[in-house]
């Protein structure tokens, strides 16, 4: 049996960490894995989850299973954290391993309900989006997004396309930070979207793996909160990772929302496709989450930290645009400043950021994605300075 199996492509991020790690130059810097960093290089862990975990490990009296679909408390906090109130009659919801998690089995619910809708993505998405999609077999199409150019929009482009979409197919729709490229829809390109793919009948699908990252935890949230009001159905996909720093705790949460009547066949099927899957969620990241957001004081911690988290990457966003136009003379990376969330793609040729790795120790995914959040005061310059060299 074992020998039928071929070899599968190496997730180019994962290839890219790898290198990193052998490289023996103490000067190198990491611009591609998708963490947040400080100053120092460090992922910390914030001061809410440190205490929350003290709280726990006092309190906690069992390690047996939680319910299929997750605690009800966890469910309640998120759902209130990304929509706020006026949804729980709607909201289906199931915890999972980490946003990802949640992204499969969201698509998992579209097979079973609708196997022959298309899932519709934005040129270009994270590569994880169309790589389950085809795993799962669901037919796939994209919608034009973003304009390499001027490093913002095809507004028009994504309009038309999505005019396209058919009544039922999904559209996968990033709440906010898009991943890879940093440049979000305004507010009244959201509503222009929202008006066209409702006049579809299309089924929005919002991945909100940043909430916070961008202009804060509310605004961030706002469009997700639009496309809820205004759809019959949506699908929502979140990720605790980033905002909680709780990467290696695999935290996430799917929501389906629908009609307040059909809510409970639809969470059978959330617990369901749980049990088939991985049966019973991790729990220890959820939980503390949830106690996070019950508390105030922790809350407010949690809050207060994840800001100065936000200003970091802005104040990073703007150091960086600025040394860019001094290091080339021109605008033309002027963008950086604008776009929001860990990433921007800089527009740069593969052999560009091939001679970035090569003689520069500057390593950045291979369509010249980088973290920002990678940078600090010190490599800013260094990296502006290494893209002038390289000609860009």
């Amino acid at each position: 049996m074992l020998e039928a199996l071929t070899p599968q492509p190496q997730d180019k991020i994962l290839v890219l960490m790898a290198q990193f790690r052998e490289d023996p130059r103490p000067a190198k810097i990491d611009l591609g894995v998708g963490v947040y960093k400080d100053a120092t290089g460090l992922t910390p862990v914030m001061r809410a989850v440190k205490t929350a975990e003290k709280q726990l490990w006092e309190r906690e009296l069992t390690k047996t299973y939680t319910g299929l679909a997750g605690e009800p408390a966890f469910h309640a906090a998120m759902v209130n954290l990304i929509l706020g109130a006026g949804f729980a009659d709607r909201a289906a919801v199931a915890a999972t391993p980490g946003g990802t998690g949640a992204l499969h089995q969201a698509l998992e619910l579209v097979k079973m309900a609708s196997p022959n809708a298309t899932v519709w993505v934005s040129n270009p998405t994270w590569p994880n989006h169309t790589s389950i999609i085809r795993f799962l077999g669901l037919n796939i199409a994209e919608y034009r997004y973003f304009d390499a150019t001027s490093g913002g929009l095809d507004a028009e482009g994504l309009l038309s396309d999505l005019a396209k979409v058919a009544k039922g197919d999904v559209v996968l729709l990033h709440g906010c930070c898009h991943n890879p490229t940093g440049a979000n829809p305004s507010a009244d390109l959201w509503a222009k979207m929202a008006d066209i793919l409702a006049n579809r009948g299309a089924i929005p699908f919002v991945d909100l793996a940043y909430q916070g990252f961008g202009d804060g935890l509310e605004a961030d949230a706002a469009a997700t909160r639009l496309i809820a009001s205004r759809f019959p159905e949506v699908l929502i996909a979140a990720s605790c990772s980033k905002n909680f720093g709780i990467y290696r705790e695999r935290t996430g949460v799917l929501i389906a929302l629908g009609e307040p009547s059909r809510r409970g066949v639809v969470q059978a099927n959330l617990a369901y496709l749980n049990r088939q899957n991985f049966s019973f969620p991790p729990d220890h990241g959820a939980r503390l989450v949830t106690m996070i957001l019950e508390d105030p004081a922790l809350c407010a911690d949690w809050q207060a930290e994840l800001e100065e988290v936000r200003l970091n990457m802005l104040t990073l966003r703007q150091s960086l645009a600025e040394a860019l136009r001094r290091a080339t003379n021109s605008d033309r990376y002027d963008f950086v400043a604008h776009h929001r969330g860990m990433f921007s793609r800089l527009g740069l040729t593969e052999a560009q950021v091939n001679t970035l790795r090569d003689t520069h120790g500057i390593y950045m995914v291979g369509d010249s994605r980088i973290n920002i959040a990678g940078l600090n005061a010190r490599t800013v310059p260094i990296l502006a300075q290494a893209i002038a060299l390289v000609g860009g």
